[in-house]
C-alpha cells in the first residue's frame, strides 16, 4: 500500500449500509462515543523522539495538514517555492530536557542543518503515518464489531465483573446523591431548631408570666441543636467516604478498564489484518507484509494481555477495599441516626468517638486575622 494511499485511508468515511448510503446508518450514542473516542486525537509532533501508537489525547479531531506544514519538502524541478528559514530553525530545534533548564546547541544553517531539518520532518512524517493507519484499523474494527461483520475477543469472566462495577458505581452514586441531599434538608433544620431556641429564650427574658414556659422550650430547641450538629458530623463523614470510594477509588479502576478496552480493540484490529493477510497470496511482498504484521499482532497481544491482569488485579483488592470501608461506614450511619432518634446524646457522642470522628468548633473554617495577613 502506498503512502498517499494510507493517508486517505487515516481519514476515509466507511460506508455502513448495504448500498453504501451513509445516510441509512441507524443513530447510536454509544457507537458515536466510540468512534470519537478512535478519532479523538492525533500524536504530538513537537515530541520528536516518541512515536505514539493507538489514540487518545484532548484536541479532538485528524491531525490536519497544515500540523506539518513547516516540513521541508523538496520542490519539483522548475518550481520556485523555497522552504521557510524560521519554519526550518523551528523544526531543527530539539525539545528542552525537562527540568534541567538546558536547551541544545542550535544546528544553524548550511547542510548539516538541512540534514537534521530533513530527518526531522520524515520522523515527524511517521508518526502521523503510522497513527492514521492505527487509527483506521481501530476504526474499521469498531464498525464490525458494531455491524456483526468482524469478531471480538470476549473474557466472559471479567466482562461480568466489569459490568457488575459499573452497576455498583451507578448505585453508590445514587446513595451519594440521597445523603448529600440528607445532610443538606438537615442542617437546614438544625439551623432553624436554633434560630427558635434563640427567640424563644429571648421571649422569655421579655414575658414574666410565660418565662418558665419559654424558658424550658428554648432548652429543648438547644438540644436538638446540639445533637444535629453531632449528626450532622457523622453523616459528613459517611459522605465523604463514600465520595472518596466512589469518585477516586471506582473511577481509578475504571480507567484501568477503559485503557483495556482500548488495547482489546488494537489487539482485535491487529488479528484481524494478520488473517487477512494470511488468506492472501505468499509472493515475496505478502510475505514481507505478514512479517510485519505477525510483529504488531505480537506487540499488542502482550498489551493486552498485561492490562487484562492489570484489570483482574484492580478489580479485586477494589472489591476487598469496598467491603471493608462500607463496613465501618454503614455501621456508623446506623448507630449515629438510631442514637439521635432516640433522644440517646450519650450514645451519640460515643459513636463519634468510636470511629474517630471530631467535631468542628464554630468558626474553625474562618483564619485569623493574623493568618489573613
Amino acid at each position: 500500500m502506498s503512502d498517499g494511499l494510507l493517508g486517505k485511508a487515516a481519514t476515509m468515511e466507511i460506508p455502513i449500509g448495504t448500498n453504501g448510503d451513509a445516510g441509512s446508518i441507524p443513530e447510536d450514542d454509544s457507537l458515536e462515543q466510540d468512534l470519537q473516542q478512535v478519532m479523538v486525537s492525533g500524536p504530538n509532533l513537537n515530541e520528536t523522539s516518541i512515536v505514539s501508537g493507538g489514540y487518545g489525547g484532548t484536541a479532538e479531531g485528524i491531525v490536519p495538514a497544515a500540523a506539518i506544514k513547516g516540513s521541508i519538502v523538496h520542490p519539483s524541478r522548475g518550481s520556485s517555492v523555497i522552504p521557510s528559514a524560521a519554519a526550518a530553525e523551528r523544526m531543527a530545534q530539539p525539545a528542552a530536557l525537562p527540568g534541567s533548564g538546558l536547551h541544545p546547541p542550535h544546528p544553524g544553517s548550511g547542510a548539516a542543518g538541512e540534514e537534521i531539518v530533513r530527518g526531522i520532518a520524515g520522523e515527524k512524517f511517521d508518526i502521523v503515518k503510522k497513527w492514521g493507519i492505527n487509527t483506521y484499523k481501530c476504526t474499521k474494527q469498531l464498525l464490525s464489531e458494531r455491524f456483526g461483520r468482524g469478531s471480538r475477543t470476549v473474557d466472559l469472566e471479567l466482562e461480568a465483573q466489569i459490568e457488575l462495577l459499573r452497576e455498583t458505581k451507578r448505585k453508590y452514586e445514587l446513595v451519594l446523591q440521597l445523603a448529600r441531599a440528607l445532610t443538606h434538608h438537615f442542617y437546614s433544620l438544625v439551623q432553624t431548631q436554633r434560630a427558635l431556641g434563640d427567640a424563644f429564650a429571648d421571649l422569655s427574658q421579655k414575658s414574666p408570666e410565660l418565662q418558665e414556659e419559654f424558658g424550658y422550650n428554648a432548652e429543648t430547641q438547644k438540644l436538638l441543636c446540639r445533637n444535629g450538629e453531632t449528626l450532622l458530623g457523622a453523616v459528613n463523614f459517611f459522605v465523604s467516604s463514600i465520595q472518596t470510594l466512589v469518585h477516586k477509588t471506582m473511577e481509578d479502576t475504571l480507567m484501568t478498564v477503559k485503557h483495556y478496552e482500548t488495547a482489546r480493540l488494537e489487539y482485535d484490529a491487529y488479528r484481524t489484518d494478520l488473517e487477512e493477510l494470511s488468506l492472501g497470496p505468499r509472493d515475496a511482498g505478502t510475505l514481507c507484509r505478514l512479517d510485519a504484521a505477525q510483529s504488531q499482532f505480537q506487540s499488542h497481544k502482550e498489551k493486552y494481555e498485561k492490562l487484562r491482569a492489570d484489570v483482574a488485579i484492580k478489580l479485586k483488592f477494589l472489591e476487598e477495599n469496598k467491603i471493608k470501608v462500607m463496613h465501618k461506614q454503614l455501621l456508623l450511619f446506623h448507630n449515629a441516626i438510631s442514637a439521635y432518634f432516640a433522644g440517646n446524646q450519650q450514645q451519640l457522642e460515643q459513636t463519634l468517638k468510636q470511629f474517630n470522628i471530631k467535631l468542628k468548633t464554630p468558626g474553625a473554617e474562618k483564619p485569623s486575622w493574623l493568618e489573613e495577613q
